[in-house]
């Protein structure tokens, strides 16, 4: 009887442990899905499409982020030259402070004359090619003047963006200690670019958006400077993930790597496959050793974009025409019909896990209760937004769900004088009539 006793008070003991350990080995193993085992300060991996974060380690703490402080500097030439404001054609002439700096070998650089001239074109792909810091430089004083002013327009432009955390100090994202006492007004000689991962990644995002022709140059392995000239000089890309380069990645063809003392190795990188375009940032990347070695930072973004490509596909989770069952009309006023046919004006796709498709539900919101002839087809009267039912959601770049335009699917023209009358009477006896009604029932 006592060995019976002792038996059921063991089980009873037995109970929280099993629970315990249950719940342990649970947590560790959906950690472990999401464990890419990356060694860095901070990453971030986006749908370039959507914006749609599909993985984040530490994206929100601001980091060095070095010479990818580029990716705003060719942000606003680009919008420059869009706007006409500079051309590609246009002549640079070598200032003291960007020929001086152009002559430091142990910075990113091509050699500028002191007398010389240079096109805008030839420093852009110095810059975007080779990270040459100089002709950044020449490219800041093009468009603002000076560098101090061009600073004012890539924090300004920063801000319009929406991006958080960042303070740009420089054109180059070299440390102001190494600008010779040069160093733009109004910052200090210790002074330095950060900005967290994600907003890194929501600067590329907005790049690629607006001038996805940066590819076209950030995706060249090799040039050369003044090529056929005593001045000619091989440029390497610095992104080894290119084809053909020690890091070679299929479908990486951008976007800017960085490194100083102070960031460490760092690289936004963009690879396409499939129809399917990712963004992925590492932030001060290290080795299995803890080393920061150059190679490390491909390492690292090569598992952000294994996981990536292998672990999530392009879905449709709404599509053209859909409508919401109990909403596929929405109420007319004043019109010869009372209501009108309502669907999605555009399909939606994500980049979901396979798995987790019928996790993402839409969700309608409509701008009003009812609108008021007369209605043209097309007419956008509310959205579509995308929800995660359950589970983890890191949300979009833009801190918004995605959406698409609910609009009319068919027009309703404006009735009559003699329909909109009779529709105001009834109107005017329907209310007397709620009024009537509404006072009798209050009587009881």
């Amino acid at each position: 009887m006592k060995t019976a006793k002792k038996a059921s008070w063991f089980s009873l003991l037995m109970i929280p442990i099993l629970l315990i350990s249950t719940f342990v080995t649970t947590a560790t193993s959906a950690s472990a899905e999401t464990d890419l085992g990356i060694n860095v300060d901070g990453a971030i991996l986006i749908d370039a499409n959507t914006g749609q974060i599909l993985y984040e380690q530490n994206a929100d703490g601001p980091l060095g982020i070095a010479s990818m402080s580029k990716m705003m500097t060719e942000y606003i030439l680009l919008d420059a030259i869009d706007e006409g404001k500079i051309t590609w054609d246009q002549q640079y002439h070598v200032t003291e402070y960007t020929y001086k700096m152009s002559q430091n070998s142990a910075l990113s650089n091509v050699p500028l004359r002191a007398d010389g001239a240079y096109t805008i074109q030839e420093l852009y792909e110095a810059m975007a090619i080779y990270s040459a810091n100089a002709a950044t430089v020449g490219i800041a004083e093009t468009i603002a003047g000076s560098e101090t002013e061009f600073v004012k327009l890539m924090n300004e432009k920063a801000a319009e963006l929406g991006l958080e955390g960042y303070k740009f100090v420089n054109a180059t994202g070299l440390s102001n200690s190494d600008l010779f006492g040069m160093h733009p007004e109004g910052t200090k000689a210790e002074d330095e670019n950060v900005m967290p991962a994600k907003s890194v990644a929501k600067l590329a995002y907005h790049l690629l958006k607006d001038h996805p022709e940066v590819l076209e140059t950030s995706s060249i392995s090799k040039k050369k400077f003044r090529e056929g000239t005593d001045d000619e000089t091989l440029m390497p890309n610095w992104n080894w993930m290119l084809p053909g380069l020690v890091s070679e990645y299929e479908g990486v063809d951008g976007l800017k790597t960085g490194s100083t003392p102070f960031a460490g190795q760092c690289f936004t990188g963009t690879a396409e496959r499939n129809g399917t375009r990712l963004i992925a940032v590492v932030l001060n990347a290290k080795d299995s050793n803890g080393n920061s070695t150059y190679t490390a930072r491909f390492e690292a973004a090569k598992k952000l974009f294994d996981y990536g490509f292998s672990q999530f596909t392009k879905q449709e989770i709404v599509s053209s025409n859909y409508s919401f069952k109990g909403n596929e009309t929405l109420s007319v006023t004043k019109g010869k019909e009372d209501s009108v046919g309502i669907a999605v004006k555009e399909p939606i796709s994500l980049v979901v896990k396979t798995s987790e498709k019928d996790l993402y539900v839409p969700k309608l919101e409509l701008d009003k209760k009812s609108i008021e002839a007369a209605v043209k087809k097309g007419t956008v009267v509310g959205k579509v937004v995308i929800e995660k039912s359950e589970g983890e959601d890191y949300g979009f770049i833009d801190g918004k769900n995605y959406s698409t335009e609910v609009v009319t699917t068919s027009s309703v023209e404006r009735a009559g004088f003699v329909s909109l009358f009779f529709q105001g009477v009834g109107s005017f006896f329907g209310n007397v009539w709620d009024g009537i009604t509404g006072f009798v029932g209050g009587l009881f």
